[in-house]
């Protein structure tokens, strides 16, 4: 008896995973129709995804918990959203654990009605090592069963914004690029691995970014496999020292064999930096080498912060270089930063960061 009811409750359990939680019925049906141009959205939570501009938005990569309404209104609005995917590199280099992996998130995504995933692995391997080789299988893997199982699901894979082994993520790109869907390129956190002065810089440079895109272009990667990642997001560093031409000096924090890193910084959210820009001791700067806004403020105890952030202004031509190199589109880490509070600044904030998406 007590096997016969732990049976009945597992089917039941299945059974109810897999009823449509949707008002209406079709809303569960994958998203099946390929976008022009791809907007795509890190979700990392909460009810803000009902402020997003849905006319934009194509995926929406759910970092957060499950949400049953959020699937709904996507697919209401025929945007995907997929899954994300990580896992411990050592684990994967034996087949029947990717075997095991590749099964159980495609009949995760199956239960909760997604239409896809997004492989976010950022871990350091080395080029040639059993993990090197286990990864591109698993990736090569996974578009397979979900290309199978879920026809027109997406699969994606996050990399870094240059693929020359940035923080040691020495991958397959070539092999990884041709095995799934798209590369969602994270060109923000560049200052991972300072080898030089120790001093606080942009998150995103403009050339710097586009250089990555020009090394991943070399390596004869389709542009309509690459969407570009923007940030959302800066990063707040005390100075040890703060130089009369406003250089800030930061405390040495290594990082994967460099010697200085912007984990010496605080990542502040779009929100939280609108907040305290205008108020800052220098205001709202502008250093016309990285294409970069920036400022200055003291704390309670004294100390000078210089804060690097991402806005329109230094979006608006990186959407443009989408664009101009042809790339598949473009999308932000994440789409919850943003104040969608229904005060008039905030609103118009939101917007045009929103816009400058599209380009200048």
């Amino acid at each position: 008896m007590f096997y016969f009811l732990l049976f009945s409750s597992s089917i039941f359990l299945v059974c109810r995973a897999t009823v449509c939680p949707c008002e209406r019925p079709e809303l569960c049906e994958q998203i099946r129709d390929e976008r022009d141009f791809e907007v795509y959205v890190f979700d990392v939570g909460g009810k803000t995804w009902k402020s997003y501009n849905w006319s934009m938005v194509t995926t929406v990569a759910a970092f957060g918990k499950y949400d049953a309404e959020l699937m709904c209104y996507a697919h209401s609005k025929g945007a995907r959203l997929v899954l994300k995917g990580d896992i411990h590199l050592p684990y994967i280099v034996d087949q029947d654990n990717r075997t095991a992996w590749i099964t159980e998130k495609v009949n995760l995504a199956k239960s909760q009605f997604m239409d896809g995933i997004n492989i976010d692995i950022e871990q350091a391997m080395d080029e040639g090592s059993p993990e090197y080789r286990a990864l591109t299988d698993l990736v090569k893997g996974t578009t397979e069963a979900f290309h199978r199982e879920i026809p027109g699901s997406q699969v994606s894979f996050d990399v870094a914004w240059s693929p020359n082994c940035i923080d040691k993520r020495c991958y397959d790109y070539v092999a990884i690029a041709e095995s799934c869907d798209l590369l969602f390129v994270m060109s923000y956190d560049e200052q991972s691995q300072i080898m030089g002065d120790c001093i606080a810089m942009a998150n995103a440079p403009l050339s710097q970014t586009l250089n990555g895109y020009d090394q991943f272009l070399s390596l004869k990667i389709n542009p309509k496999k690459l969407v570009m990642g923007v940030p959302w997001y800066g990063y707040d560093y005390p100075c040890l020292n703060f130089s009369q031409e406003g250089v800030c000096l930061l405390m040495k924090v290594p990082f994967r064999g460099a010697p200085c890193s912007d984990a010496a910084g605080t990542q502040k959210t779009y929100k939280w930096i609108m907040t305290q820009v205008n108020g800052s001791l220098s205001g709202r700067l502008w250093d016309d080498k990285q294409k970069a806004p920036y400022f200055n403020y003291k704390d309670q105890e004294g100390q000078i912060h210089q804060v690097w952030y991402d806005d329109p202004q230094s979006i608006c031509p990186k959407a443009d270089a989408v664009k101009s190199k042809g790339l598949r589109g473009i999308g932000m880490w994440n789409g919850n930063i943003l104040d969608y509070s229904d005060e008039p600044v905030a609103r118009q904030q939101t917007a045009v960061m929103w816009n400058s998406l599209l380009g200048c």
